[in-house]
């Protein structure tokens, strides 16, 4: 049992502001999940992946090491070529169709740069990836958020509006509900003109076959789908995110990133991701038991008396029973027991905890804390 997960460091000294921009002074940052560094924690809120990265990852990176170290002084492929080649291989498109940066978090900072108007809004669920609020304040987009249907999916017929463009994580987040490719297509034909970016972050977790949004880049120029080695390929450690689109819509966010940092990915990265595409076997395993353990908790979450959104993510978004007293009591209770998930304080989903799927002794664990809770 864990007695505390607050840190003892000295208190933060007082901030003072004098020197900030307005826009630094103005801006509310992101809040990454929690990382704390506790002993015999079982982490589930922030979406890693349970399952170690391929093998040749390593192996890739220590040739580097190896081989090449006297090349750590040299500045990396500003435009990752080989990495892009591979990954052109893998997602059968052309390698100028396929930008790289510093994890999908970075890529999505360039695309609210290059894309979105600031003087027409940008449409977005009302319950969605919460970075998106925070770019929008950054580069001064007007970001207008839709709500989501009763059972937390969206209906496209509600984005009939003149804009500029839309951003929809898609499975969502923190719901893990999927947006079928169909309604994709449906955005794309009725906002030719508007930017659709679909970020899947979690699409490889999805049991739904073709279920990503790559396929359509060729058929329209108004698409950019986003995606990461983070999640399914286990590397969130190396920060590489992606993004597919037509050429032109490429070559606009080379232009920023050339603009804004020219070397992304560094030597390591480029060479881990390279090696974990270049592992499809394992890749396509490690999914595969990510979706059973999925099915697992879910049904065990059910039986325990939770509502469980259907989720084609690597987590879980569930309502506690009313047996087990207010959502963020579980919360603390599991903290307590060393049991780390996810709670958003926000409204319509504050009932709610965001459950990240773990290996099979964390998700038991999970389960054998809640149940003392029944």
């Amino acid at each position: 049992m864990v007695d505390t997960l607050t840190s003892n460091a000295d208190a933060t000294p007082e901030i003072n502001t004098r020197l900030w921009s307005t826009l630094i002074r103005n801006l509310t940052p992101y809040t990454p999940g929690e990382q704390p560094k506790h002993d015999n924690l079982c982490k589930l809120n922030t979406n890693e992946n349970p399952f170690p990265p391929s093998p040749k990852v390593a192996e890739a990176i220590a040739q580097v090491l190896l081989n090449q170290a006297d090349h750590l002084k040299r500045y990396p492929a500003p435009e990752s070529d080989e990495l892009r080649a591979v990954m052109a291989q893998v997602y059968q498109v052309a390698p100028n169709q396929i930008f790289v940066g510093n994890g999908s978090d970075e890529v999505l900072a360039h695309i609210f740069a290059c894309f979105f108007v600031k003087d027409r809004s940008v449409l977005t669920p009302d319950i969605g990836y919460s970075f998106y609020p925070v770019y929008a304040d950054t580069f001064h987009v007007d970001l207008v958020t839709i709500a989501l249907k009763a059972d937390f999916s969206i209906d496209v017929d509600d984005y009939r509006r003149p804009c500029s463009g839309i951003i929809i994580a898609n499975p969502n987040a923190p719901t893990g509900v999927l947006l079928p490719l169909a309604d994709i297509e449906k955005l794309l034909q009725e906002h030719r003109n508007a930017v659709i970016v679909i970020d899947e972050a979690y699409i490889d977790f999805a049991d739904i076959p073709n279920a990503s949004a790559v396929s359509l880049i060729n058929k329209y120029d108004n698409l950019v789908v986003t995606q990461t080695f983070s999640k399914s390929r286990s590397l969130a450690g190396l920060r590489v995110g992606m993004a597919f689109a037509n050429h032109s819509l490429i070559e606009a966010l080379n232009r920023y990133k050339n603009s804004f940092n020219s070397y992304p990915l560094d030597r390591l990265a480029q060479a881990g991701a390279v090696a974990s595409l270049q592992d499809n076997d394992y890749f396509v395993a490690c999914n595969q038991k990510v979706i059973a353990l999925r099915h697992d908790v879910t049904q065990a979450l059910t039986q325990l008396g939770f509502t469980v959104l259907p989720s084609q993510a690597n987590f879980v978004f569930a309502k506690p029973p009313a047996s087990m007293g207010e959502t963020i009591q579980v919360f603390e209770k599991l903290r307590a027991q060393g049991v780390i998930v996810r709670h958003f304080n926000k409204p319509k989903i504050s009932s709610y905890l965001r459950i990240t799927i773990g290996n099979a002794e964390q998700n038991q664990r999970l389960l054998d804390t809640l149940t003392t809770l029944v």
